[in-house]
């Protein structure tokens, strides 16, 4: 391993268990390790308002959720057919503008919810580069293929980012200020910006992060990018557009990940759900055998012991 990756995951307090609820907002990092949790049958939220890319759309969230904000008609817009929000990730939108609009709003409390009693929170950011509506002189999480020519697109600097961080910060702690907070940067690369402006992005980002934790204790950082740089920098760990991490590649930060957070009694139970999940896939040579049976019969003891101590899993 790099040793100046191996310095920064070092042992972090306090780790994850399932006992913990994990609260997982951004880009790729978020929706690759929150998958992970989801089969290893952590409590965790991920993306409600689905892959959120930038700093200021994710503020913009928890703003939303933790202020008890509502979204209104006027809120929305029609764009191909579909009702759409600026706020959120186009999976959300919808040809019935009040499903929306409902969609939006319950997500929001639900959401508040979840980080009241989170106990880790990981923010993911994509990239520092964002959109601005010129119409409405407005920063937007997604365009929603709306021509570009009605957008400006701008840069954050390291200090308007690590303000958003600060912000997020302490819409968190004022709901929930047991909540842990780790910041990331995703190890997707922005190539449509061109390798020297995703660098630039890239680096805005890194910074912004760590100039946070200078100036609060309460954050810490996960290293996703620098893993991905550093240790696998080589295109067989790429997928075949030469942008997103492959399984292997997320397989091996996912178990960077787990040294640094998971703790090590929920390392244990994790292998007993590994043992059903893998149960549950298994395709029998004879499904009405005898030893088939016998098989099922073991995987159902082991589930209903599992969920005697951990009621919410649910396989």
């Amino acid at each position: 391993m790099n040793l100046q990756t191996k310095i920064s995951l070092q042992s972090q307090e306090p780790k994850i268990d399932y006992e913990s609820q994990v609260v997982l907002l951004g880009s790729c990092f978020a929706e690759n390790m929150g998958r992970k949790l989801e089969y290893y049958k952590f409590n965790n939220l991920i993306n409600p308002f689905g892959i959120l890319f930038h700093p200021k759309a994710i503020e913009t969230f928890l703003w939303m959720a933790v202020q008890e904000e509502k979204y209104v008609d006027t809120d929305l817009f029609y764009h191909n057919e579909q009702w759409h929000s600026f706020d959120v990730h186009s999976s959300m939108s919808n040809s019935d503008q009040s499903l929306l609009l409902s969609n939006l709003n319950e997500t929001l409390s639900f959401t508040k919810d979840k980080i009241k009693s989170a106990t880790h929170v990981f923010i993911t950011f994509g990239t520092a580069w964002v959109y601005r509506l010129a119409s409405l002189d407005m920063v937007v999480a997604n365009c929603h293929k709306i021509p570009q020519k009605e957008f400006e697109k701008e840069l954050l600097s390291i200090n308007e980012i690590t303000q958003c961080l600060q912000n997020c910060e302490a819409l968190i702690h004022n709901l929930n200020p047991s909540a842990k907070i780790i910041g990331t940067v995703s190890p997707v690369r922005h190539i449509k910006d061109g390798f020297v402006d995703n660098n630039r992005s890239k680096s805005h980002l890194t910074a912004a992060i760590h100039q946070t934790i200078d100036l609060s204790s309460s954050l810490s950082y996960f290293p996703s990018y620098e893993i991905m740089m550093d240790e696998l920098r080589d295109y067989r760990f790429y997928k075949e557009d030469m942008i997103h991490p492959s399984d292997i590649a997320t397989q091996y930060i996912w178990e960077r990940f787990s040294e640094t957070w998971i703790s090590e009694k929920a390392k244990k139970t994790m292998r007993q759900v590994e043992e059903i999940q893998k149960g549950l896939t298994h395709r029998p040579f004879n499904p009405k055998s005898k030893q088939h049976a016998l098989f099922l019969e073991g995987i159902a003891s082991k589930k209903d012991k599992l969920q005697q101590e951990y009621p919410h899993i649910n396989f």
